[in-house]
């Protein structure tokens, strides 16, 4: 089997886990995990969300996060944004990366934000535009790649659709994410290898959700197709809205054990993350999820 010789960590936790908390989360605390994180060698850590704090009310304080967080060198701190206005108040707070947030599934595009998929998609054209004049990266995610809460099984083809779109807007990087984590191993080749047919592979990133337990042996099936940069949320941050009891995120202290183990390079530090992960779930008043941080906590 062939395997990348280093893979990509991006760390969601800060915006994609801490989202879904049902308590405010103080923002120096957001501040703290942002740098513990980039200090244990994570190159991206995403940073928070430019959107309505009426629907999203945990990242209402995202600027006030951006322009606290001392920024490492090396390091990127995406920030979500998905509109105009979020563009603005984030280009305003410093951002130098933003990502936009599309569907592969009609159904969630439309119940989730009210329009088509291929409204959604014009409606980043501005950002997109206005990201390239003022030489800001663009990430791109699809929800929804394997599976939908309203439809099911989702096809590669769709997939392909929106990840050429996104290609087409400018997103140097397109992070394919299994929304609900319905996928198996053999499903996320299929989807994968279609859509690395269109997009060279070195663009693509993997965004597994663990409600069924195959989120590392999805990741794993699709590193053996080149894929080398992969999302996870540091003591798995993050539920499942659509599936309860689900644990959400892959784990970024459960992904770093696995590639260590395959001598994989990402220049993560695993006590590092793993201290992280402590003291975010010890802000959060709970354990790790991360199956690895559980047992290193135990070891400390």
């Amino acid at each position: 089997m062939t395997l990348p010789a280093r893979v990509t960590m991006v760390e969601v936790g800060p915006r994609d886990g801490l989202q879904n908390e049902p308590q405010a989360v103080p923002t120096e605390v957001k501040v703290a995990l942002i740098e513990r994180l980039a200090e244990a060698g994570l190159p991206v850590v995403e940073a928070g969300a430019f959107v309505s704090p009426k629907w999203v009310p945990q990242m209402a304080d995202s600027a006030a996060v951006l322009t606290a967080v001392t920024r490492r060198a090396g390091v990127r701190y995406p920030v979500l944004v998905p509109n105009m206005k979020g563009y603005e108040a984030a280009k305003a707070a410093g951002a130098e990366e933003i990502a936009v947030f599309g569907a592969a599934s009609e159904s969630f595009t439309r119940k989730n934000i009210n329009c088509s998929i291929a409204e959604s998609l014009a409606r980043f054209a501005p950002v997109a535009e206005a990201a390239r004049a003022d030489g800001l990266r663009l990430r791109g995610y699809i929800s929804c790649v394997l599976g939908c809460p309203y439809e099911g099984e989702i096809a590669p083809e769709a997939v392909v659709r929106v990840a050429k779109a996104l290609r087409d807007l400018g997103c140097a990087e397109i992070s394919l994410g299994d929304t609900i984590g319905v996928g198996t191993p053999a499903r996320a080749r299929a989807m994968l290898e279609g859509v690395a047919a269109e997009l060279p592979v070195e663009r693509l990133a993997l965004h597994f959700h663990d409600t069924y337990g195959q989120a590392l042996a999805n990741v794993l099936a699709c590193l053996e197709l080149g894929v080398s940069i992969v999302d996870s949320a540091v003591s798995g941050l993050g539920g499942c809205p659509y599936a309860k009891g689900a644990s959400g995120n892959l784990a970024s202290e459960d992904l770093l054990y696995m590639l260590d183990g395959l001598g994989i390079e990402t220049g993560v530090d695993l006590a590092a993350l793993a201290a992280a992960g402590r003291f975010i779930s010890e802000a959060l008043g709970r354990a790790p999820v991360s199956k690895v941080g559980q047992a290193m906590m135990g070891r400390a």
